[in-house]
């Protein structure tokens, strides 16, 4: 990895961030090239292929079924309640992964025959995460003969225990880490439970719901059952597995690429379900030009909306209506709530730096870990704020929300040197009883404590980063791809990039960086906080790129000044005219 000169673009109020350029170890760094093909030839191996025939992303190619874990019995279970019209459950999570999960349950199991399938989706506010004994209990009215659980239930003894007293057998989907003990189901399916060999670690809720129906249309075509009914396919929903999977922001590999490039493809091919299409228009985003992007920085907050302010069964619904005018209406509901929702953000935005920004004022450094609480802050966007802290002091942080029940409830987010429900899981055992409930993943943790654990909680987290870590680079770092020759600045290369993905964590979407003279600049949006700019390529002889950068207004320098970009190609659509943009990731002022 070649190392360019750091570039700290931060006030004293935030975490320098450090561009570096990737290098293959292999061989010496070199320009990229300006042939476009030889250029994604690189990117590729940047990203550990060989060449772009590594990323021949055919349905053929998906991991087969068989090695998941309770897979047989899962299916088999299933399978037998689709032929005997038994009803079925599905109690999903409130995200986007377990709401698309859920919808892709219930539109697959109908399909395939089933006559009794319908789902409940517990309360933030009123349940908290995941089925719960209160869940289980509230579900007695639909006399399920099983519950499936959707990116969820993989903690839930107790629930498992209460619905087994009731007669309601469990079978648990999920894909999050087991604890020390596996709740008592009658099957568990999840690639992360200890000592299942299925190949791939990173499916999304979503695709592990999709992997157990796979294999009970299998059971069900070896029963003879679609003999005289038709036989679905699953690609007819595969845009729900893309969409969760993206929103959940788990680790591209081959397999979810593979998910996700088929989900983009029926989007495009102007297919996909009512739902997910009527998202994507409610944020101005083309269905038929939808990329992984789309997906998780429009769709997916619009569909999380509902969860975040109230039910996400509003979610759910719009991921479950076949007609369109029902599904966009929906959709502008949706729409609506994220509005509110970025609202509520951006004052809690201002209150977290402000009393972080004091913070800074009246010690040297920032804690290790950064654990903030207010009365008023909404339980429902806390985790989002946890993100934005995070992504500004480059810092693990956990911000907390008072709870319908008085307890605290903590929404964290991690950095990648850390795992964050691993470092939970060390405070727990150092300090039993200061957290009632935790879980979660590296990158994501939810807990709740007593409101009169919160100073106890944060100093015990800070002082567990600082054992279990030491002394962390506290820094964003940004890894480049190099500077783009300017005969590859243009919209041709942008169209390849974006039809040569689908990008996202741990397959990142190509970064560039390099010096431009800019020619003109100016705030834009509200409360002027993004900054746009005319520029142009230094050394290219004039050519002239339009430019965005997002949340940078207050770094604003006059024109004719040199600056230092590290930027993506960005397709503009405006008017039915496509052009290149530069997304800029950050800047620096050079003269």
């Amino acid at each position: 990895m070649t190392t360019v000169p750091d570039h700290d673009l931060s006030h004293r109020s935030a975490a320098p961030v450090r561009l570096r350029r990737r290098s293959l170890s292999s061989e010496p760094a070199a320009p990229l090239p300006a042939d476009r093909l030889a250029l994604l030839h690189r990117l590729y191996r940047f990203r550990g292929l060989s060449g772009t025939a590594d990323n021949r992303l055919r349905l053929e190619d998906l991991h087969p079924p068989d090695s998941l874990l309770d897979i047989r019995p899962a299916s088999e279970r299933v399978a037998d309640l689709v032929q005997q019209g038994g009803a079925i459950l599905i109690v999903g999570d409130y995200d986007a992964d377990g709401a698309t999960g859920s919808a892709l349950a219930v539109r697959a199991l109908r399909a395939m025959g089933a006559a009794r399938v319908t789902y409940l989706v517990p309360s933030r506010f009123k349940n908290g995460y995941g089925i719960s004994p209160a869940v289980v209990e509230a579900a007695q009215s639909w006399q399920p003969d099983l519950i499936l659980t959707v990116d969820n239930g993989i903690a839930a003894m107790d629930a498992v225990e209460r619905a087994k007293a009731l007669g309601i057998p469990i079978l648990v989907t999920d894909h999050h880490l087991a604890g020390e003990c596996l709740p008592a189901a009658v099957a568990i399916v999840n690639p992360n439970r200890p000592g299942d060999p299925f190949p791939s670690k990173h499916l999304a809720g979503v695709g592990v719901v999709f992997y157990l129906l796979a294999a009970v249309r299998a059971r069900l075509r070896e029963r003879g059952w679609f003999s005289n009914r038709p036989m679905p396919t699953l690609m007819e929903w595969i845009d729900l597995v893309a969409l969760g999977t993206v929103a959940d922001v788990v680790p591209l590999d081959r397999n979810n690429r593979i998910l996700v490039k088929h989900g983009l493809r029926r989007l495009r091919a102007g297919n996909g379900t009512p739902g997910v299409r009527a998202l994507l228009k409610a944020a101005k985003r083309n269905p038929e030009q939808a990329s992984a992007q789309d997906l998780g920085f429009y769709a997916g907050p619009r569909l999380n909306a509902a969860g975040r302010l109230e039910d996400m069964s509003l979610g759910i619904e719009c991921l479950l209506a076949d007609d369109p005018q029902k599904a966009r209406e929906l959709a502008q509901q949706l729409n609506a709530l994220n509005s509110r929702r970025r609202d509520i953000e951006n004052q809690m935005r201002r209150q977290a730096e402000a009393r972080l920004e004091v913070l800074l004022r009246e010690v040297e450094d920032m804690p290790p870990g950064l654990c903030l609480y207010d009365p008023e802050w909404h339980e429902g966007v806390v985790g989002i704020l946890a993100s934005r802290v995070r992504d500004r002091w480059h810092r693990p942080a956990i911000l907390f929300a008072r709870a319908q029940n008085g307890q605290l409830r903590g929404s964290g987010r991690g950095i990648p040197e850390l795992h964050l429900r691993d470092l939970l899981d060390t405070l727990n055992r150092r300090h039993p009883g200061l957290m009632l409930h935790f879980g979660g993943h590296a990158a994501a943790a939810g807990l709740s404590l007593h409101e009169s654990a919160f100073e106890a909680f944060a100093t015990a987290f800070s002082a567990t980063i600082q054992d279990v870590a030491g002394d962390l680079p506290l820094a964003r770092e940004l890894l480049s791809d190099g500077e783009l020759p300017h005969q590859a600045l243009c919209l041709e290369t942008a169209e390849l990039l974006d039809d040569s993905g689908p990008w996202g964590k741990d397959f990142p979407e190509p970064l560039f960086d390099g010096e431009f003279q800019v020619l003109n600049c100016w705030p834009v949006g509200q409360d002027r906080g993004h900054l746009r700019l005319l520029v142009s390529p230094v050394g290219s002889g004039g050519q002239s790129l339009n430019a965005i950068a997002f949340r940078q207004g207050s770094k604003m320098e006059g024109s004719r000044h040199r600056v230092h970009l590290a930027y993506r190609l960005d397709i503009n659509l405006y008017r039915g005219e496509r052009t290149l943009q530069l997304m800029v990731e950050h800047l620096e002022w050079l003269n």
